[in-house]
């Protein structure tokens, strides 16, 4: 169980909860098949499940890494057979990551454990409770886009 500090701040708390739901996550995922993954691949492939076939860099902002560090975890990927790179068709010069047949697979495993992810916590928070977190994270997640855009 992870240490909290007394009286942390809210980004710990939701850092903490974070973490906790990955792990989780992840153990199904490896044991649906994929033990060869780590649990820092979930920064490519859980954000190529939402958008398939994005930049080195897109990755890396979206997952907030440097692009060095999100181009290790493609290249170990790309050697598992989880993701390809292919040109843009839009800049010949870039590439982007796409989900191999065996990344879709493991997505496919990944979705089943969020499905049973989100059923437990509805079921620890009970239902209102779960719906008026999910609504008070959108508004924050929300809030903080509009402040930067430009």
């Amino acid at each position: 169980m992870a240490e909290i500090p007394v009286n942390p701040p809210t980004s710990a708390l939701l850092q903490v909860a974070y973490n906790s739901l990955a792990r989780r996550i992840f153990r199904f995922v490896a044991a649906a098949g994929f033990s060869d993954l780590r649990p820092s691949h979930g920064n490519v492939l859980e954000h190529l499940s939402y958008i398939d076939g994005q930049r080195l860099n897109e990755l890396a902002s979206r997952a907030g890494m440097t692009p060095q560090s999100m181009g290790e975890l493609v290249d170990d990927l790309e050697r598992r057979d989880y993701v390809e790179r292919r040109a843009d068709p839009a800049d010949r010069r870039a590439r982007r990551v796409h989900l191999t047949k065996k990344g879709r697979t493991t997505r496919a495993a990944a979705a089943q454990a969020v499905t049973d992810m989100e059923g437990r916590l509805e079921a620890l928070l009970g239902h209102a409770t779960y719906v008026r977190l999910r609504a008070t994270l959108t508004e924050v997640i929300d809030a903080h886009a509009r402040d930067e855009q430009p």
